[in-house]
């Protein structure tokens, strides 16, 4: 790894924009800039969700009309996409360690969740999108420096990234619905589960014995328990794909040692 690589992972500064978020800007206007653009939304994302958020609310927020911010953002659908990858570079990368690879992995996934619920509507905002920015390259470069001295293929890196971001983002989205999703509202969560546990009891014994005598074992474990298993279920999966420890101890270099 180069000097230059230390201490920048999940830093895009420096890292230039995509062609196609490039605007124009007029001359003589007063300077406003993406940045501020996107911590206007945030703020009024945290205030009215995104089915609020608008170019002329954010405008609002920053004292200006709404045409001004068209000079930086194209429109909601791309201030949205902004909104997304701010949220997401705030996740912090730490230097790459294959020695450690689940650990490391493991622990993105937490903070990723945690991210998620940062702001609001942010889950929501997420399904569908993908990082197209910089935060796609530091993201995706962090992954192979991290993945690639196991033995892992390139193609099953390159899916790992966008697998990842979507368990992350849908389940932190349906924790963002919260009970009512499925309670209707007009009941607590325990009285649900338990109607729905008796319903499964119900079941007639010869067509359903698996579901009856698991019943526990469906309703068991909180949303972190779940969300673990989760992430556990993806790093099994891709320890199957490695094909050499991470690190290889320097004695099974040398050679077999002389035990006579």
């Amino acid at each position: 790894m180069t000097e230059s690589q230390q201490n920048t992972w999940g830093n895009a500064t420096g890292v230039p924009e995509p062609p196609w978020r490039q605007t124009g800007k007029a001359a003589g206007r007063t300077p406003l800039t993406r940045d501020a653009i996107v911590d206007a939304a945030l703020h009024v994302l945290d205030e009215v969700g995104m089915d609020g958020l608008s170019m002329r609310r954010v405008a609002q927020e920053l004292g200006t009309g709404a045409a001004s911010l068209y000079w930086h953002v194209r429109n909601k659908e791309q201030l949205l996409q902004l909104i997304f990858e701010r949220v997401t570079q705030q996740t912090e990368l730490p230097e790459p360690d294959p020695s450690r690879w689940q650990e490391q992995l493991r622990e993105l996934a937490h903070r990723m969740r945690a991210i998620m619920h940062s702001h609001r509507d942010v889950a929501r905002i997420s399904l569908g999108r993908i990082p197209t920015g910089p935060v796609l390259a530091l993201y995706s470069e962090w992954l192979f420096t991290l993945l690639k001295p196991l033995g892992i293929p390139d193609q099953v890196i390159a899916y790992l990234g966008d697998f990842f971001g979507l368990y992350v983002g849908a389940y932190a989205f349906e924790e963002s619905l919260g009970t009512e999703a499925f309670t209707g509202g007009d009941m607590s969560p325990e009285q649900f589960f338990g109607m729905l546990r008796d319903y499964l009891l119900s079941l007639p014994a010869d067509r359903f014995p698996y579901v009856r005598s698991a019943v526990d074992a469906l309703f068991s474990g909180g949303p972190d328990e779940r969300y673990a298993f989760g992430v556990e279920l993806i790093l099994r999966g891709l320890s199957t794909y490695a094909a050499k420890p991470a690190v290889t101890d320097a004695a099974d270099e040398a050679g077999p040692r002389d035990t006579g």
